[in-house]
């Protein structure tokens, strides 16, 4: 009877105390997958990072041209964490060797970035989110010994998946569909823009 009694009263003590215990850890900042009341992992705050993938597409208004490329490049941005939904914004800029030729002409998109909303659901250290906003890019023709570059402005809209690591470092897979907008070449005669498929992962570091 005093063995059975000593065991209720350590099970209601642990149950007592476990809530408050991870309470503690998650406004500490604990390790990513500490248990919390509600939501384990903290997505709040400033981020730098670092990406690497692959972006193929077409040259609008221009035959069979198809740019595609390793590409790459940095991002920075910040999240607010309200319960197990993240709201978010971020800008980055890739550098890309996506580049295809149609008859004897090439045809380059060189480096583009983005300026993007971010809107996501967490679980615990696992954030699913959609993201859009502004596109801006390089475009370069190519015939005959000739060059011709034009900065474009554009849109974006995507989605993605990110994994928090430790509670600083996390890393992400992430789809992007960019439209730079047509601009007029002297070189084709006519308006040429880029759409691009982007395939990225990446590594966050949040402060």
């Amino acid at each position: 009877m005093t063995r059975t009694l000593f065991r209720a009263v350590a099970l209601a003590a642990a149950l007592i105390t476990t809530p408050a215990a991870a309470a503690d850890l998650y406004y500490g900042k604990a390790p990513a997958f500490a248990a919390a009341p509600f939501n384990g992992y903290n997505w709040n705050g400033a981020y730098v990072g670092v990406n690497l993938g692959y972006q193929w597409g077409k040259v609008t208004n221009w035959g069979g041209s198809e740019p595609n490329g390793v590409m790459g490049g940095g991002q920075v941005g910040f999240n607010w964490q309200f319960n197990q939904f993240v709201l978010g914004l971020e800008a980055d800029l890739q550098g890309s060797a996506a580049e295809g030729t149609f008859a004897a002409y090439k045809f380059a998109n060189p480096w583009f970035g983005t300026v993007r909303g971010r809107a996501g659901y967490a679980m615990n250290n696992v954030l699913i989110y959609l993201t859009g906003g502004l596109a801006y890019g390089g475009g370069r023709a190519e015939f005959a010994g000739a060059s011709e570059s034009q900065t474009h402005l554009g849109w974006t809209l995507g989605g993605g998946v990110e994994v928090g690591l430790t509670p600083n470092w996390s890393a992400r897979a992430e789809y992007l569909y960019v439209r730079l907008d047509d601009r007029s070449y002297v070189l084709t005669g006519v308006n040429n823009g880029f759409s691009s498929n982007v395939f990225r992962l990446g590594v966050n570091y949040r402060f």
